[in-house]
């Protein structure tokens, strides 16, 4: 395990395995790293980053301050605490919306893109679905909260074979996730995300993922980005909005093959 220090004294938790070329893995909305564990295990012949967002996992939880922006911002204190210039991003539903940011703001820090499951700009479905999740959030209703992330991530063959497993997670989601507060000020950064029109300029190399199964990020969100990175290429998937996690070696096969084609 190690830590970064962000400007604001945040502590920022991170773990580095591997030698080669770096990949930085930023994970979706849960923010923690370990979402990777699957994905990791099978990546052979690089140099893995997995981070946890502040406000989740093993970093810090302000009590305010979240942004996308500031997110992005953390990765790019991790690399600098590793001395690493550049490194290829993978970012799974909000961490795509993390690499997009770092893509337009700091693209010397980026060698190479890979956005799964993400978004361009939340639309009416999407506002609709995350008002009420953070209507829930401050409520504090965290049982409701954490059944319906898994009712919209995951396919209903892997739920039917996992039941008793996602049930112990939602019975101990009040114990590890962050203070209701700070999980409703993420999924509010999320509805104020919107860089659609700058999406033009990103010129790194990237791939697009995208699950037609996926219920909560539907698949016309990757065919937007498609239309709006030009260098950019799409490769569907399956298993739901956690197709990172149902299928850890396919996604690291399907990358390996994108970073050394890059």
């Amino acid at each position: 395990m190690s830590i970064a220090l962000a400007d604001d004294g945040c502590r920022l938790y991170y773990e580095v395995k591997g030698e080669g070329q770096p990949i930085v893995l930023i994970p979706g909305l849960g923010g923690d790293g370990r979402f990777w564990a699957g994905v990791e295990k099978a990546l052979k012949g690089f140099q893995i980053i997995t981070i946890d967002h502040r406000g989740a996992g093993r970093s810090d939880r302000p009590d305010r301050g979240y942004s996308i922006e500031r997110i992005a911002s953390d990765v790019l204190t991790i690399l600098d605490t590793e001395k690493i210039d550049g490194a290829h991003l993978v970012g799974h539903s909000t961490g795509g919306t993390v690499v997009q940011t770092i893509a337009l703001d700091a693209p010397e820090r980026a060698r190479s893109l890979v956005i799964s499951g993400s978004w361009a700009r939340p639309d009416a479905r999407f506002r609709a679905l995350f008002l009420s999740r953070w209507e829930m959030m401050q409520k504090g209703e965290v049982t409701a909260y954490q059944n319906l992330t898994h009712v919209f991530g995951y396919t209903a063959d892997w739920l039917a074979a996992h039941e008793l497993e996602l049930r112990e997670a939602v019975t101990s989601a009040a114990h590890y996730l962050a203070p209701y507060k700070v999980t409703a000020q993420r999924i509010a950064m999320l509805l104020d995300f919107d860089r659609s029109q700058e999406l033009t300029a990103i010129n790194q190399p990237t791939l697009l993922l995208g699950a037609r199964d996926d219920i909560m990020i539907p698949y016309h969100h990757i065919e937007e980005l498609r239309r709006l990175i030009v260098h950019s290429e799409m490769q569907e998937m399956q298993g739901g909005h956690f197709f990172p996690r149902l299928a850890p070696q396919r996604f690291a096969d399907v990358i390996t093959i994108f970073f050394n084609s890059t």
